[in-house]
C-alpha cells in the first residue's frame, strides 16, 4: 500500500482533484439555510509550507497547484479553488498550501460546525495550533474511524464525513467498507466522501464492488488518471467515492474532470471516469 503523509505530497495533482471536489460538496451543503456538520477523519496538519523539507523532497506541487497558479481561462470551479490557495499567500507567491481542514473551514457559514481528528504526533499539534480559538472548529487527537461512533449522528442532521486516510495499512480498503457501513447505519442521510489513490486498478476495483454490495442507494465514483495504470510503481491517479451526493454533482463533475485532465496532464496520456456505482430509481 501507499504511505500517503500529506506533508510530502501537499499541492500535488491528487490534492487539486481532492480539494476542488471537496469544495463542490461544501458549496452544495451551503445551498440550504440549515446549519451542517463536517467531520474530517484524517485531517493532517491543516496547512503546509511548500518550502519545508517534506514538500521539497519531490516538489510534487509543481505539477499540481503550481500548474494552475498563473493559468488564465480557468473554469469557475478551478478559479474558486485557486482563490482558496491564494488566500494563504497574499503576497502572490505560492508557498503555503491549505489542507482539507482549511478548505473546509473556508466554506463554513456562521452556525456550521467542523470536527477534525488526527492521530499523528507531528501533525496533531500543528492542527491544534492552526485552529486555536476557533469556536466553530473542534480538533481531537483521535483515530478517525473510532471517532465515528462518538460524533455520529450529529445534531445538525445534515452534513459530510470526509475520509482521506494515509493508506499505510494493507487492510485500509476493508476498514473503509466497515466505516461506510457504520456511518450509513447511524446516519443514513449523511454524505460521505472518500479519497483514494490508484497505484493499479485491482485494489480499488475490489473495494468498489464491496461498496456496491452494501446496497446503499446512491454511490458516485469520480476518478482522474494521469499515468497508465499498468505502468511502473507510483501514484498513477486517484479517485473519490461520494455517497449520497448532492443534486447535479454528476453534471458538475462531467464538466470539471475533463478540465482537470487537460490542465494537469503531462503528456497525451490520461483518463477520467465518472460512474454511478449504485443509483436507486
Amino acid at each position: 500500500m501507499l504511505s500517503y503523509r500529506h506533508a510530502f505530497h501537499a499541492g500535488n495533482f491528487a490534492d487539486v482533484f481532492k480539494h476542488v471536489l471537496l469544495m463542490q460538496l461544501i458549496e452544495a451543503l451551503c445551498r440550504k439555510d440549515k446549519p451542517f456538520f463536517l467531520f474530517d477523519t484524517h485531517a493532517g496538519a491543516g496547512r503546509y509550507d511548500l518550502l519545508a523539507t517534506p514538500a521539497r523532497q519531490n516538489e510534487e506541487f509543481r505539477d499540481g497547484v503550481g500548474r494552475l497558479w498563473h493559468e488564465s481561462g480557468l473554469g469557475a470551479e478551478l478559479s474558486a479553488y485557486r482563490e482558496q490557495v491564494r488566500a494563504l499567500n497574499p503576497d502572490g507567491e505560492l508557498r503555503f498550501y491549505p489542507g482539507s481542514p482549511r478548505i473546509a473551514r473556508a466554506g463554513l457559514r456562521p452556525g456550521d460546525r467542523l470536527v477534525l481528528t488526527e492521530l499523528h504526533p507531528s501533525d496533531h499539534p500543528l492542527l491544534k495550533a492552526e485552529f486555536a480559538g476557533d469556536r466553530q472548529t473542534a480538533v481531537h487527537a483521535a483515530d478517525g474511524y473510532a471517532a465515528l461512533k462518538a460524533f455520529l449522528p450529529p445534531p445538525e442532521r445534515r452534513g459530510l464525513v470526509f475520509i482521506d486516510p494515509p493508506y499505510e495499512r494493507k487492510d485500509e480498503f476493508d476498514r473503509l467498507v466497515e466505516a461506510v457501513r457504520l456511518i450509513h447505519r447511524r446516519w443514513a442521510g449523511g454524505m460521505i466522501a472518500i479519497w483514494y489513490p490508484i497505484l493499479d486498478r485491482a485494489p480499488s476495483t475490489r473495494w468498489q464492488r464491496a461498496l456496491q454490495a452494501l446496497q446503499i442507494p446512491a454511490i458516485l465514483c469520480a476518478e482522474l488518471g494521469l499515468y497508465p495504470y499498468d505502468g511502473p510503481l507510483g501514484l498513477h491517479g486517484c479517485g473519490m467515492i461520494v455517497i449520497n451526493p448532492p443534486w447535479r454533482l454528476d453534471e458538475t463533475l462531467a464538466r470539471l474532470l475533463p478540465e482537470l485532465l487537460q490542465r494537469l496532464r503531462t503528456g497525451a496520456q490520461g483518463q477520467t471516469r465518472l460512474e454511478w456505482l449504485t443509483l436507486a430509481p
